[in-house]
């Protein structure tokens, strides 16, 4: 039988499915057969034995209407590549390059200002070095959604 969780309490995890024959069954988390917990919303199957639900099973493709609206959207194409990033992080990096790519004028102010001394570039240089590790070590949907451009 199919239905949906009404309720969950978070101290026992014992919880209420309304079937789709309108009758509500109570479950324990023994009769939870996925890894996962139940959530309030979330569209399940399972078998019954009078009024309890067993071997409760999330229904596949389906998450609750809570769940649809907190599901972070897709990052839009990004206008900047961790590629390029990291290229002018190696040769130009402890100028602060590669920051000033990336939208990060105020961290590429305090690089180019601190490569005017040798102190500085002792400071600025491992830096643009650890910069173009983690570039390319991101991945790219990561890379988008910290550097996108945002318009305006």
């Amino acid at each position: 039988m199919r239905g949906q969780v009404l309720g969950v309490d978070t101290r026992t995890g014992d919880g209420m499915v309304a079937g789709d024959d309108g009758r509500r069954y109570s479950f324990s988390p023994t009769d939870w057969a996925d890894r996962g917990e139940p959530a309030v919303g979330m569209f399940v199957d399972f078998e019954t034995d009078q009024n309890r639900a067993l071997s409760i099973f999330p229904v596949p493709g389906t998450l609750p209407a809570h769940a649809q609206s907190s599901v972070a959207p897709a990052p839009d194409e990004n206008d900047r590549n961790k590629h390029v990033a990291a290229i002018l992080a190696f040769f130009l990096g402890p100028l602060g390059i590669h920051r000033f790519y990336l939208g990060r004028t105020g961290s590429g102010i305090a690089m180019f200002a601190l490569s005017c001394t040798v102190v500085g570039l002792i400071i600025s240089a491992p830096w643009a070095f650890i910069d173009m590790v983690r570039y390319l070590l991101m991945s790219d949907r990561e890379f988008a959604a910290r550097y996108a451009r945002i318009p305006g």
